[in-house]
């Protein structure tokens, strides 16, 4: 098993060790290799055409040397003349460089013997058997070994018409074919060392110049890395020297190009540069190899960061100085915790806290409903950015409450996913708008005034006729039993109960309400106007018709505030019914249908009159402060501009059907109390 790691692991270690070489060292190595490969495979391929070659040349010329020499000695074989067949011979192996290359002639009779030979010492017997030529051949080429010197001994026949009579052998000596091969290899070796030298050094200066741009641009690189941007392009480029582009080192003016400060082109338009773009550096056409190529999108891009970056300083300082200096309070929270990360000065000063203490604090401590509002909102809306809700209850450092408006929003802080808030604080708003209501509450009930006397006059005269009636039988002694005297005491009692639940609902109505919710029944605000008003009505020929679910279940708001919505609804049902019939003689329909109903969990209350309607363009103003048809001085059109506000202060909404002369329905919708 260590055996095996150690060999698995060995080529990992090559392999990391190649990855480690550098880029010049790589095309350096490379092309070598490649070269010295090529170079190997041309030397190996050409010393075996050249020696394949130069054998079968010496061959050739052996057998070329054979054949003349049968050809002249064909006579002297037939005579058995042996003077000249020796002379022959040797004139033969003698002459020229043949000398060097022929180490035997001899020539055998058509019986194998020997008729004359150019050994000076004694012909080797086994020569005379060797080599014998077939007889389907001309000739016959064989490795012989003579005094342990190696031969190629070529054997030709005498031919005497169609009959040999002679056999002549010539022996070449392989030594001086080798020495012919050595000194052949030496002079190939040579050129191909030379050619590898001369590749050696052009790969070395063609790496170094080919990598000398990525060395910079890793240089570069690395600069940038550092946060360096303001150094020259490191000379990549002759034509940096001819950069004139203002905008290339002016970051203050914006390039055309990379800014596109002009817009996208369009056959049909062609944005005109700015006097300072003359010739654009950016946009002309690259040229060069690729490294140099690479080099301009490396000093472009390098433009590019720094107008960025210095683009994104400006932007933090200014958002920067938005969170310190704003008058709205700001925090970070954590989107899984709702942990405060940062707040802003107003923040602490607005929530009276310092800063350890603030981002030692939830955020769910100063705004409880903040979480639930969160995430009820992205989960229905999981495409939004940002929510905003109204009206929120926060609480300052001591548990004291105040109003604000929220805006939330997500983002990234740290490199972790957070949540942006800003509050504003609204309390001195709402305390506007609570003295505006109860003006408008006031303003009610003094137009109410003589109805509510009304009411109030009809119990004091039952117990003004009780008590006249005890007094007269107390005048005249008139006899009473104790059951009349029980029942009088009884309806005076019932009459000053009536009364002070009448004076009783008449202070709470008029009571100032402030901004909150409960859980209410939403039958109880309906009652409680049409105590105050149903007499009114009754004295207008005004027929008011309760159609109450008393099973509906409750919704969060506030009984005086929704007092107030339903008697301004009921006020211009009225006075729309008394626009429609101008006298109490004529004839119609004079009604008025108050109706809850449960409608798709939400729960809804309507207000129908059979009053004169109104247009579509003044059913889309109605809500419109200081929007009124009514008359002069009969109205500031605030009532149902305040009524919709509180319908929106409790998740409400109200819609409106009507028609000229048929009349309105407003239908008010809240969505049920969450236990």
């Amino acid at each position: 098993m260590p055996n095996t790691q150690r060999l698995s692991s060995t080529p990992k270690t090559m392999l990391t060790a190649l990855r480690e070489i550098s880029l010049k060292n790589k095309i350096f190595f490379s092309t070598l290799a490649m070269v010295l490969v090529i170079s190997a495979t041309i030397a190996l391929l050409a010393r075996w055409i050249l020696i394949t070659s130069l054998v079968n040349e010496l061959t050739a010329r052996g057998i070329a040397i054979a054949q003349s020499i049968a050809d002249q000695g064909r006579g002297y074989v037939l005579t058995r003349d042996h003077p000249n067949l020796v002379s022959l011979i040797f004139d033969a192996a003698q002459l020229g460089e043949r000398r060097m290359l022929v180490e035997y002639i001899f020539i055998l009779d058509d019986e194998r013997n020997v008729l004359s030979h150019t050994f000076i010492r004694p012909f080797p017997e086994p020569l005379s058997s060797a080599n014998p030529i077939p007889a389907d051949k001309q000739y016959s080429v064989a490795q012989l070994t003579i005094d342990d010197a190696p031969v190629y001994d070529i054997a030709v026949p005498i031919w005497e018409g169609i009959y040999p009579i002679g056999t002549v052998h010539v022996g070449l000596k392989q030594k001086h074919i080798d020495q012919l091969i050595a000194k052949l290899r030496i002079t190939f070796l040579g050129f191909i060392s030379a050619i590898i030298v001369i590749i050696f050094l052009v790969s070395h200066k063609l790496s170094k110049y080919v990598t000398r741009s990525l060395t910079q641009l890793t240089k570069l690189a690395d600069e940038i890395t550092r946060g360096n941007l303001d150094m020259k392009p490191l000379g990549l480029d002759e034509a940096d020297k001819e950069e004139h582009c203002p905008a290339y080192y002016n970051m203050d003016l914006p390039c055309w190009h990379v800014d596109k400060t002009l817009g996208r082109f369009s056959p049909d338009y062609t944005p005109e540069k700015p006097a300072y773009c003359i010739d654009c550096v950016i946009k002309k056409k690259k040229s060069g190899d690729e490294v140099l190529q690479l080099a301009d999108s490396f000093k472009y891009m390098v433009r590019s960061i720094k107008l960025y970056r210095n683009r994104v300083r400006e932007s933090e300082e200014k958002y920067r100085s938005l969170f310190r200096s704003g008058p709205a309070p700001i925090f970070v929270l954590s989107t899984r915790t709702f942990r405060i990360l940062d707040a802003n000065p107003s923040a602490l000063t607005i929530y009276d806290y310092s800063k350890e203490e603030m981002l030692k604090t939830s955020f769910l401590e100063l705004a409880p409903e903040f979480k639930n509002r969160f995430s009820a909102f992205f989960r229905d809306n999981p495409s939004s950015e940002s929510f905003i809700y109204p009206k929120a209850m926060h609480f300052k450092k001591g548990e004291v409450p105040f109003y604000v408006n929220v805006v939330a929003c997500k983002t990234r802080y740290l490199e972790r996913d957070a949540i942006i808030v800003s509050t504003s604080d609204i309390t001195e708003m709402l305390e506007k708008d609570a003295q505006l209501i109860q003006a408008s509450k006031m303003t009610s009930l003094g137009q109410l005034s003589a109805g509510i006397a009304h009411e109030l006059n009809q119990p004091l005269n039952m117990i003004k006729m009780g008590s006249e009636f005890l007094d007269m039988a107390v005048n005249e002694q008139m006899p009473l039993s104790d059951e009349s005297l029980r029942e009088i005491s009884s309806e005076m009692s019932a009459q000053v109960d009536r009364a002070t639940e009448i004076i009783n609902h008449l202070r709470e109505f008029g009571r100032k309400s402030d901004f909150s919710k409960e859980p209410i029944d939403i039958n109880k605000p309906v009652r409680g106007v049409m105590s105050i008003m149903a007499h009114q009505l009754s004295l207008q020929n005004i027929v008011v018709t309760l159609d109450l679910d008393e099973s509906i279940p409750p919704v969060l708001a506030h009984v005086n505030r929704l007092e107030q919505v339903l008697f301004n609804l009921v006020t211009n049902a009225r006075d729309a019914i008394q626009d429609r019939y101008k006298t109490l003689e004529e004839e119609g329909r004079r009604d008025i249908v108050i109706r809850s109903f449960l409608d798709h969990d939400r729960v809804c209350l309507s207000v129908s009159d059979t009053g004169c309607g109104m247009s579509p363009s003044v059913a889309e103003k109605i809500f419109d402060p200081f929007f009124t048809t009514k008359q002069t001085g009969m109205g500031m059109g605030l009532g149902l501009s305040i009524s919709y506000g509180i319908i929106k202060d409790y998740d409400g909404t109200i819609d409106i059907t009507s028609e000229g002369g048929e009349g309105t329905t407003f239908v008010l919708s809240f969505p049920v109390a969450q236990e």
